[in-house]
């Protein structure tokens, strides 16, 4: 059985919903696996999936999918498990989305719950000129083919989601992953063609703006306002549990390059009304560190700084808060697979 160790606190918290390795045991069952002894091996019993009102941890949800990954063979479980999950999958969070007035009106509520549902991955939202694109970001250190096994589910799930809210047949948009092109996408190209690797980061672009401010088929004000409720209510049940991972998310929010750069250690911990040793263990128990919350807005703002194409590659160096060009180039490639000057040329 994998080990607990190496995820932090708030991994183990009971917090993922079992409609979510419930769905992993089913492709197990279609694959001819003996789900029982797949849950066994992972620490789970049959009776903890038999229950849909159940939660289980982030990590103990981890360790079933690696169980099946390794007994499978198969690392395209992830897309399956994301093109068979509907909607109404997502509980009360499901139904919030479904009732909106338009999907403009559902991606505020899904910023809102987002957690109710979406442990071990976040994701931020933008408007750009042209489209509305969904970033999403890992917030666990996992292995290959784990870590994209759990990326590929939740972003296939979630173009499963918006053409579902869209109407329409197809995704509108394009999904970009920051991986080179696996093997078992070919089983998928014609379920799902929508997708380009080896991209700059995880994202899903919809450029047809106008689709977003329509009304949906399925608004119901009365419907929405319980359902917003039990989302409510089951987000006041954790309580303090979740603090941590909402600092977290505070941290990052305050990531944020000015004319002198990033904050420092100091004033992150200042603008969080905490000590700095006090901001440094709360992170720590998140699995995190001023160091990380720094290299996630460099690469961030990295993209942004190298589409103006008034910038050297020595000012956005400079920018970033790197002493030489070369050290950013080093991060830049490692991020990405590519040199800022290639990535500026392909972009």
């Amino acid at each position: 059985m994998p080990s607990h160790d190496r995820y932090p606190a708030w991994a183990h918290q009971l917090n993922t919903p079992v409609t979510y390795p419930a769905q992993y045991i089913e492709l197990a069952r279609d694959l001819g696996l003996d789900a029982d002894a797949l849950m066994a091996e992972a620490g789970l019993t049959p009776a903890v999936l038999a229950d849909p009102t159940r939660r289980i941890s982030l990590a103990d949800f981890l360790d079933l999918v690696e169980v099946l990954l390794a007994r499978a063979g198969d690392p395209g479980m992830g897309f399956e498990a994301g093109l068979r999950m509907p909607l109404t999958a997502h509980g009360h969070l499901g139904y919030a989305l479904l009732c909106s007035a338009t999907p403009l009106a559902a991606v505020d509520v899904l910023r809102r719950f987002w957690q109710l549902r979406g442990r071990g991955i976040r994701f931020d939202f933008r408007e750009e000129p042209d489209a509305y694109v969904f970033e999403f970001h890992g917030e666990l250190h996992l292995p290959n083919p784990l870590g994209q096994t759990l990326m590929e589910g939740m972003m296939v799930s979630f173009c499963q989601g918006v053409r579902f809210l869209l109407g329409q047949n197809d995704l509108p948009g394009e999904a970009w992953f920051a991986f080179p092109e696996p093997a078992h996408y070919a089983r998928f190209r014609e379920r799902f063609p929508h997708a380009r690797h080896d991209m700059p980061a995880n994202l899903v672009r919809l450029p047809d703006k106008a689709r977003f401010q329509r009304r949906l088929d399925t608004a119901n004000p009365e419907a929405l306002r319980q359902a917003i409720q039990h989302c409510e209510r089951e987000q006041a049940l954790w309580g303090e549990t979740d603090a941590g991972h909402a600092l977290l998310a505070r941290a990052r929010a305050e990531m944020i390059m000015a004319g002198d750069g990033y904050p420092t250690p100091d004033r992150l911990a200042d603008r969080l009304n905490l000590s700095l040793r006090t901001l440094r263990r709360r992170l720590l128990a998140q699995g995190s560190g001023y160091k990380p919350l720094l290299e996630e807005a460099r690469r961030r703002d990295a993209m942004t700084l190298l589409a103006n194409p008034a910038l050297t590659i020595q000012q956005v160096a400079g920018l970033l808060g790197y002493d030489a060009p070369a050290n950013f180039t080093r991060a830049f490639r490692q991020w990405t697979g590519r040199t800022p000057s290639a990535w500026r040329d392909a972009h």
